[in-house]
């Protein structure tokens, strides 16, 4: 990881402006899953930190978009760049970003380039997506799994897909545990989304639902409410939420154990991944972790 942090600081250093090393150093790395799993995948190529950083550098373009589109003024519990310098800044970071990462891409395979070029293309379709459901109450469980896997599994899948390539390793495999991972992964986020406090999630709680985003415990419990709770469920999409409401929400969420069945699905998805790379213990390893985050 080291490496990697060396590759990403070069790769900033090169863009020759000063202003592109501030606003990126006022980023918070976050957890680098992605990194973490080229390395893990492809630990003795010398060019697996490189893949590392530029897949790193697409998902923070792709933050700094998504915090645009939500308005967002806190990534990570630290002050976003569209809040502290503006959108248009942030937007123009991101496309530095995505630019500088595809220049240093074009030195690998084609094989390997084509699959993350392809998956930064998924990821921006599952972000429009993602914008376009927000604007009505979502009740589709597999529209919503589809968006998923575009805005958040696909970087995941191609970072293993490619790295397995990389390395001289089953990509197929590799690739549904990417898929695999990314799903689950953002199933256990959408629950802390609902069950953590401020303070662990840097956010405020039940900001998705408030955002417009019916999240897999918020389309499970419309599905098993009365039509008159329904009616009140889909009467608080994409509103700010009072005491009452999110006390609401939780309560009836308890009732039909949506939480509990959410997180059903990814663990579905996570053993489905086990099974794929059964004989790999450090990336078993990676999904145990990932699981262990939940409520």
């Amino acid at each position: 990881m080291h490496r990697v942090e060396k590759e990403i600081a070069r790769l900033i250093n090169e863009c020759e402006y000063d202003e592109v090393t501030r606003l990126f150093g006022m980023l918070s790395g976050g957890k680098r899953l992605r990194a973490k799993l080229i390395l893990k995948i492809a630990d003795k190529h010398e060019k697996a930190p490189l893949l590392g950083a530029i897949v790193e550098l697409i998902h923070a373009a792709s933050l700094l978009h998504d915090d645009v589109i939500d308005e967002a003024s806190l990534r990570r519990g630290v002050p976003s760049v569209n809040a502290t310098d503006g959108s248009k800044t942030a937007v123009m970071l991101g496309d530095i970003l995505y630019s500088k990462a595809f220049t240093e891409l074009v030195s690998f395979d084609k094989d390997i380039a084509k699959i993350i070029a392809s998956s930064v293309t998924a990821l921006s379709k599952g972000e429009m997506l993602d914008v376009k459901m927000a604007d009505e109450f979502n009740y589709d469980e597999d529209k919503y799994l589809d968006m998923l896997y575009l805005k958040t599994a696909t970087l995941i899948e191609a970072a293993a897909e490619a790295s397995a390539i990389l390395a001289g390793k089953d990509s197929v495999s590799h690739a549904l545990y990417g898929r695999n991972l990314g799903l689950s992964f953002q199933i256990i986020d959408d629950i802390l989304d609902i069950t953590a406090d401020e303070a662990t999630l840097g956010k405020p709680a039940m900001n998705d639902y408030v955002e417009g985003k019916c999240t897999l415990p918020y389309i499970y419990l419309y599905k098993l409410l009365d039509e008159d709770d329904k009616q009140r469920l889909v009467s608080l999409h994409a509103k700010a939420l009072d005491e009452s409401d999110s006390a609401w929400i939780k309560q009836k969420m308890n009732e039909h154990k949506t939480i509990e069945k959410s997180f059903e699905l990814a663990q579905k998805l996570s053993n489905e991944a086990m099974n794929a790379i059964k004989d790999d213990a450090q990336l078993i390893g990676i999904l145990q972790t990932m699981i262990k985050r939940s409520y």
